[in-house]
């Protein structure tokens, strides 16, 4: 038997399948070849992962592909990255360029980052997350703005590669913090060009003595590191960095395979309140947080998007509240609605409309997003009881009895207490919403209502976005208490990403929407709970800020040690049950 024999005998007598994660690495391009030094694709062996090496493609489909083939990405060091890209002027300064390289690169660090996929870059890489992400990098350290030339520090030494040659400070509660223990490292340094501004998607975690940007990291709690240092030759110490990759490619990995196999859905979500900007579902529009792309890549499956009627003050009219020239509530409800199904009419390969479980799962299986649809403010049915059936046969899966004010059907958190809670017309509304199988959701309901829903109601109630009081004290939170009894009834509270509801005063994160979520599962239990980002209606926070980003839920359900099984039921399955009641 030959060596070839030998080895492949060995593996197939052992064989089994890897959980390596796939690390991708850019390589550079010189005089017609793609090269790559060995070290880095060592250094993530070494790491645990399965290296594969990117050559520079401009092909759209080759980047695509390459992205869906694997679970991090690593940015590698080379060459200066050509100023003229991003509008500048060359400096004397600047060095080699190459539009072979940097083009390819630069677009697929920014759909990796869309995508929420770990990101390492390393020395010319650190530039170009910066250059990808709104950032900026001087073109020679010189015209740096934080640069202090008299501290005298060399950053392109002329020792050997795996010589330390000075050193550089690193913040605190930062992830190289946290990959190192440490608040100084001394590290090895080949370059000129550096970044400057670190741009709205990063921050500065390391800074060299005199004073230039050493290294950055998300500023949205996400995997992305980028060190101008050179760790791929800085042994066992340089191969934390890759370490550090190799695992969040891991679980990113995990979360891609777990939203695979589930149902991923969010309870509610404004985006109709843009249909009168031109707004194109199925491409990625900057100016909604929820379309096919952004869905697509936060590996969402269902979005439920609601009519929002706005709830007029004394001496207003409806129609003057709305941006579409209308009869009144009813007829803007069922406009909104028309456009759903024109969206879903135009984009028919790549959405539908989902009114059942069931639906959710034969458009999944065809490759389908799905939209359920549902009336936020009960305004819609204009004192009329038959609109209750009129909208049930438009296909709505619930209505928020009420809005930001109270209505002829109940009293609002931010109401006067018009009913003392649910009127008796609110009573009857209720009772034919059960018959005809619309969930009663009491998002922005006073207590008073909530509580009168739920004893009117003979089924379960939910709470499509709402949060926690006891965090976050404002009216539109549940209790403690009326978590408990939305419980006893079977129902359901879907945590929102407001920040007002989640953090008040301040700027909330993914980081409290976990706090709210581990809180209502240790008073409900983790059947009774889910998310409605409410994106579009002022919902999203740094880590789940668009519908793009929805993946960063699994993923910290997974750090939380959540099983699949609990993680199936928060994603979908919990709602799912009540809604198919």
């Amino acid at each position: 038997m030959n060596k070839i024999e030998n080895i492949l005998d060995g593996i197939y007598s052992n064989y089994k399948k890897t959980t390596r994660p796939v690390i991708g690495i850019t390589s550079n391009y010189t005089a017609g070849d793609a090269t790559l030094r060995e070290r880095y694709y060592k250094q993530v062996e070494a790491a645990g992962g399965t290296p594969m090496i990117l050559p520079p493609l401009k092909s759209e489909e080759v980047i695509l592909s390459t992205l869906d083939n694997i679970d991090a990405l690593l940015l590698t060091g080379g060459g200066d990255i050509d100023p003229t890209l991003i509008g500048e002027e060359p400096s004397p300064l600047l060095g080699e360029v190459n539009e072979e390289r940097d083009i390819p690169e630069l677009v697929i660090a920014r759909l990796a980052f869309n995508r929420q996929m770990p990101i390492l870059g390393i020395c010319r890489g650190i530039q170009t997350l910066a250059i990808a992400l709104e950032g900026h990098v001087a073109q020679d350290l010189s015209l740096a703005k934080e640069w202090k030339s008299d501290v005298g520090i060399i950053h392109s030494q002329q020792e050997e590669r795996e010589v330390k040659t000075h050193s550089v400070g690193i913040l605190p509660s930062t992830i190289l913090h946290d990959i190192y223990g440490t608040d100084e490292l001394r590290v090895n340094s080949f370059h000129h060009q550096v970044v400057d501004d670190a741009g709205p998607h990063l921050v500065v975690s390391a800074t060299s003595p005199d004073g230039l940007i050493e290294a950055v990291e998300s500023s949205e709690h996400k995997s992305v590191l980028g060190v101008q240092w050179h760790p791929e030759w800085l042994g066992e110490e340089g191969r934390r960095l890759f370490v550090w990759l190799v695992e969040r490619g891991r679980l990113f990995a995990e979360a891609k395979r777990l939203n695979d196999d589930i149902i991923t859905l969010d309870s509610h979500c404004d985006t109709p309140m843009f249909f009168s900007q031109n707004i194109d579902f199925g491409k990625r529009d900057s100016h909604i947080l929820v379309d096919l792309p952004k869905m697509t890549e936060g590996r969402l499956d269902v979005t439920t998007m609601v009519s929002y009627l706005p709830q007029p003050r004394e001496g207003e009219t409806f129609q003057e509240k709305v941006p579409f020239p209308v009869s009144g509530p009813k007829a803007y409800a069922d406009l909104i609605f028309d456009k759903i199904e024109a969206i879903t009419a135009k984009y028919a390969d790549r959405v539908a409309i989902a009114r059942s479980r069931d639906d959710i799962l034969l458009n999944k299986r065809a490759g389908r997003k799905s939209i359920m649809i549902g009336i936020e403010n009960g305004l819609a049915l204009e004192d009329d009881i038959a609109n209750v059936e009129h909208f049930a046969r438009r296909g709505i899966v619930y209505i928020t009895l009420c809005h930001n004010g109270d209505n002829q059907i109940c009293d609002s958190a931010r109401g006067s207490q018009t009913h003392g809670g649910v009127s008796e017309f609110g009573a009857k509304v209720i009772r034919e919403m059960n018959r005809l199988g619309v969930a009663v959701d009491l998002s922005h309901g006073a207590e008073s209502s909530f509580y009168d829903a739920l004893a009117i109601s003979s089924e379960p109630i939910v709470c499509s976005h709402s949060c926690c009081r006891s965090l976050c004290d404002v009216p539109r939170n549940l209790t403690d208490d009326q978590m408990r009894a939305l419980a006893q009834k079977d129902g359901v509270m879907q945590i929102t990403l407001y920040h007002g509801f989640l953090r008040d005063p301040g700027e909330a994160s993914i980081i409290d929407a976990i706090e709210h979520l581990n809180h209502a599962i240790d008073v409900m239990g983790v059947d009774h709970v889910g998310l409605g980002s409410d994106f579009d209606g002022d919902g999203g926070v740094a880590g789940i800020a668009d519908a793009s980003e929805m993946i960063n839920f699994t993923i910290k359900l997974l750090e939380q040690r959540f099983s699949h099984s609990d993680i199936r039921k928060i994603w979908g399955e919990n709602w799912l049950r009540v809604i198919r009641r």
